[in-house]
């Protein structure tokens, strides 16, 4: 049982340490709202038939209040980061470019104006 217990530490302090975190973007002035500049990304990236639409399998970004919410999550910037442990999205896609993951960063940082 102690064998048991020091591997279940050894592997959990290694992905603790190999984790990265969520990279936090430099706004200066940066103030997106949803309606001007979220949403098109979400539109074109995320909120599409059978993935996070209101049709879709996971949560819904088609709208404002589905973005909120997904966004408070903690995966949320890590998935979309790309970054390790977390479920890459958008899913078998390319990762979005830093421009729209900027977007993205400073909208949450900023409040999620809409």
């Amino acid at each position: 049982m102690k064998i048991a217990g020091s591997l279940f530490a050894i592997v959990l302090l290694s992905m603790t340490l190999s984790c990265k975190h969520v990279v936090k973007y430099e706004c200066n002035g940066l103030t997106p709202t949803y309606t001007k500049n979220v949403k098109f990304i979400m539109d074109q990236c995320c909120a599409t038939s059978g993935c996070h639409s209101a049709n879709g399998e996971a949560f819904d970004l088609s709208t404002f209040a589905g973005t909120v919410d997904a966004s408070k999550k903690k995966s949320f910037m890590g998935s979309i980061q790309h970054l390790p442990f977390y479920q890459q999205m958008p899913k078998n896609a390319d990762r979005l470019a830093d421009s729209q993951i900027k977007v993205i960063s400073c909208w949450i940082e900023n409040g999620s104006p809409e």
